[in-house]
């Protein structure tokens, strides 16, 4: 997980111990213990948006691509120009 093992582990531990002494050590490592709980936590809750926002088809039976195409009766859409150059109400027909 972290890529540490046991040995470096004990190093590390021991370290901190000479450099913060036995007084501070409980502290601070409880308050590295809280960071890293809540980085997960909000890692977690990153991951769950992000899927739910890419299943959106299957979780709301919305096609994404059905939103993007122009109505009809659409007279504002760019995509509407793109692919019809006539005057609002004009058909396809008589603009040849």
């Amino acid at each position: 997980m972290s890529g540490i093992g046991g040995s470096e582990f004990l190093l590390l531990c021991l370290i901190g111990l000479l450099v913060l002494g036995p007084e501070r050590l409980p502290r601070v490592a409880t308050q590295i213990g809280s960071w890293l709980g809540q980085a997960r936590r909000m890692t977690r809750v990153m991951k769950r948006q992000l899927e739910e926002e890419l299943n959106v088809e299957k979780n709301l039976g919305i096609n994404p691509h059905e939103l993007l195409t122009p109505r009809e009766d659409d007279n504002y859409s760019p995509l509407h120009d793109e692919e019809d150059d006539s005057e609002p109400g004009e058909s396809k027909e008589t603009s040849a």
